[in-house]
């Protein structure tokens, strides 16, 4: 398929998830039953563990019959592990205006998961509220999950988790301090998030903004994302994924991958990134997978109108991540494209497609990348090496201004 058709398709692809989106949003209901937790025993003094009034006011919204609301008004609610549990006889808003701050013993949350919502078709969170994870208590934990002896910090019970929820819309929410990850969409369909302000500091492990996975026609949109990770990563069997408007940093960048984590895993398919603002990551826009993985694709993955300031890793494709040195990532990456990706790089390699030697990949094109060196915030040791670009079993084409140089 020609270049032109290509990014026809991704026109297509984004005006039918703006137009999805509207209707997402258009479906709004009038309210006529508001139910808020403070009716149900919740206390707004940062004490009393509210799961329980959390929970019966989910249940009498969702059992109600009508439109309904969950009202979680101003002050600070205390609480351990909820689940917002569905199927509702009606949509359903939560509207969360306060602080919802967690509860720090990680004993409490044996599913790994904070605030739940699962099996919902017809969900919008909102309100302007703060879901605070207090992660700061369990960051400097070795042993991340009581239940076992492992050292990293992979294991942190998640923020906020959308299971089989379907034609939602996540807007005006701030998520801060999350013990993992921040939000986790799995199972998902028909979802939008925007307007959201995702915050934890740099050194806080594993804490990314948005993972998703198994999901389809998910729009993430206009929110700011600095964390200790990967400010968007995209998992596998995600598919018509759009990320746009999203000022990231500090962080990870915004990832797909890793892929390859486990033998079942399915292709990722379909992903647009758009009109971001990357500053001071690690890395800007990665694809990675790892090594000794199973068989599967990447494929149709758009990256246009980035801007990426100090970046330390700006377009990178790491095919050999993971410990499992000796043994190739079989997933296949194809049709990936950059265009108009503009900024600055604090290592002299601003082009780095690492691709596996068992697929190698292809279609990859770089159209109008212009990066520089940032010579002053590079270490001493990069500081007087070219500029350039490294390709390791990577078909690509590159047009138009390209710096730094093809390789």
């Amino acid at each position: 398929m020609a270049r032109q058709e290509r990014f026809v398709v991704k026109a297509v692809l984004l005006l039918g998830l703006t137009f999805l989106s509207s209707v997402v949003q258009g479906a709004e209901p009038n309210y006529s039953l508001d139910f808020d937790v403070t009716k149900f025993g919740a206390e707004a003094n940062g004490d009393k563990n509210n799961a329980q009034a959390f929970t019966e006011t989910w249940a009498k919204a969702c059992g109600s019959g009508a439109p309904a609301k969950v009202l979680i008004p101003s002050g600070t609610f205390l609480t351990g592990p909820v689940v917002f549990s569905g199927p509702c006889k009606s949509a359903i808003t939560v509207e969360v205006r306060g602080i919802v701050k967690a509860t720090t013993d990680l004993k409490e949350y044996a599913d790994g998961d904070w605030i739940l919502f699962e099996n919902i078709d017809g969900l919008l969170l909102t309100g302007g509220g703060t879901f605070d994870g207090q992660g700061a208590a369990s960051w400097k934990l070795k042993d991340c999950n009581p239940q076992h002896s492992a050292t990293k910090c992979d294991l942190l019970p998640i923020s906020i988790k959308f299971n089989h929820v379907n034609n939602a819309v996540v807007t005006g929410i701030n998520s801060l301090n999350s013990k993992g990850f921040h939000i986790l969409l799995v199972f998902c369909q028909n979802f939008k998030a925007s307007n959201l302000n995702i915050t934890a500091p740099d050194e806080s492990p594993n804490t990314d903004g948005i993972h998703l996975s198994l999901s389809s026609l998910v729009n993430i949109t206009n929110s700011k994302i600095g964390t200790g990770d990967d400010c968007v990563s995209i998992g596998h069997g995600s598919t018509d994924i759009s990320v746009s408007q999203i000022t990231c940093g500090p962080g990870h960048g915004i990832s797909v991958g890793s892929l390859g984590n486990k033998p079942d895993e399915m292709d990722v398919n379909g992903i647009t990134v758009f009109n971001c603002t990357l500053i001071n990551t690690t890395n800007g826009l990665r694809i990675k997978t790892k090594r000794g993985s199973a068989s599967l694709k990447a494929s149709r993955i758009f990256y246009d109108n980035i801007i990426l300031d100090k970046v330390k890793n700006p377009i990178i494709i790491d095919q050999n991540y993971g410990a499992k040195k000796n043994e190739p990532s079989r997933v296949k990456i194809t049709d990936v494209h950059y265009k108009n990706i503009k900024g600055t790089s604090i290592t002299n390699v601003g082009v780095n497609l690492n691709c596996s030697s068992v697929v190698p990949c292809d279609g990859v094109e770089l159209v109008g990348v212009d990066l520089a060196f940032d010579v002053g915030s590079a270490k001493k040791a990069e500081a007087n090496l070219p500029f350039s670009s490294s390709c390791a079993n990577a078909e690509a084409k590159f047009e138009g201004k390209i710096s730094p140089p093809p390789c």
